[in-house]
């Protein structure tokens, strides 16, 4: 059998144990195309690391690619496709850190917004209504690009101001409540496109300039010419570089950093924000909470003021 055969006969295999393994699924083809028409048993360890270690491959990337490929070649192995795995080691560069989000400031959202006309010209293949939306929705409600991506337009209820997030990381539904300017974008997009939406609520919320479905490599491209546009970077090379996924992280350090001065009770809002956020607990939430020095700031003077006796804490 073909690579690609085994590969088909993998992802397969997991969909019927219930796996949604959608990510798997995009990695593991990546890879086959990667190391071309050649039988599983001629794939050596220095193909694997070509395709593990690509020019600008952040290290959680790599490691999430190194996880699902070693479970394909287990998986051949098993199957007395393979003798051994010829899967190379994967050792935690010397020096290297993990990947620490970027919080947006207000002023950046805004040169973000403002170079979209720029980052999406003809050729791209997002419409400026459709990056300047789905960014929005990303930051507006705290949303993982997946999530909004795979939206359909039976999922926006623009009445009740409410989205429903189908299908998630963890199999969940959640219903996700919109603030009304972002109902309002929302209402607008939905109301401006509806001449694509052939196939009525069924069709996908967004999609690309030819009306097929928007991809993650499309939204990627996307975000890193707007990223340039707008002059948003940091030190450390590519792989250290702004991620549209921190626009989530954004929303979670600005909401409660506006908590914070509000005075609010977060031990009573901050499992609020994890429900609404759709993880399992607050562990995961604490995860997005990266300390700027703005909400350092914040929590230290609400410390200082439940030491003297005042606040929340």
């Amino acid at each position: 059998m073909s690579t690609a055969s085994i590969i088909a006969n993998y992802i397969e295999h997991n969909r019927c144990l219930g796996k949604r393994f959608a990510t798997e699924e995009t990695i593991l083809t990546a890879f086959g195309r990667s190391v071309g028409d050649v039988p599983l048993r001629h794939i050596r360890p220095a193909m694997i690391s070509q395709f593990l270690d690509r020019n600008g491959t952040n290290e959680a990337t790599v490691r999430k690619k190194h996880r699902v490929l070693a479970g394909f070649f287990r998986f051949a192995v098993t199957r007395r496709r393979l003798r051994a795995s010829p899967m190379p080691s994967c050792e935690r560069k010397r020096g290297a850190a993990s990947y620490t989000p970027y919080i947006y400031s207000e002023a950046e959202l805004k040169r973000l917004l403002a170079a979209v006309p720029a980052a999406t010209g003809s050729r791209s293949d997002i419409d400026a209504d459709t990056l300047r939306t789905l960014l929005l929705l990303l930051y507006g409600a705290g949303l993982r690009r997946g999530e909004a991506r795979r939206l359909k337009v039976e999922d926006v209820d623009v009445p009740q101001s409410l989205i429903h997030i189908r299908g998630t990381k963890f199999f969940k539904t959640r219903i996700v409540p919109l603030g009304t300017s972002l109902n309002t974008v929302m209402k607008a997009f939905v109301a401006k496109h509806c001449s694509r939406y052939s196939k009525g609520g069924g069709s996908m919320l967004f999609s690309k300039r030819d009306s097929t479905p928007l991809t993650d490599s499309a939204i990627s491209a996307a975000f890193r010419r707007l990223r340039t546009i707008a002059g948003i970077k940091r030190d450390g090379g590519a792989r250290n570089q702004p991620r549209i996924h921190d626009l989530r992280h954004s929303a979670a350090v600005h909401r409660v950093t506006s908590w914070y001065r509000a005075g609010a009770d977060l031990n009573d809002l901050l499992p609020k924000l994890a429900t609404y956020l759709g993880h399992k607990d607050l562990s995961g939430t604490q995860r997005y909470l990266t300390m700027t020095e703005e909400l350092l700031a914040e929590a230290s003077r609400r410390f200082e003021a439940s030491a003297q006796g005042g606040g929340h804490v």
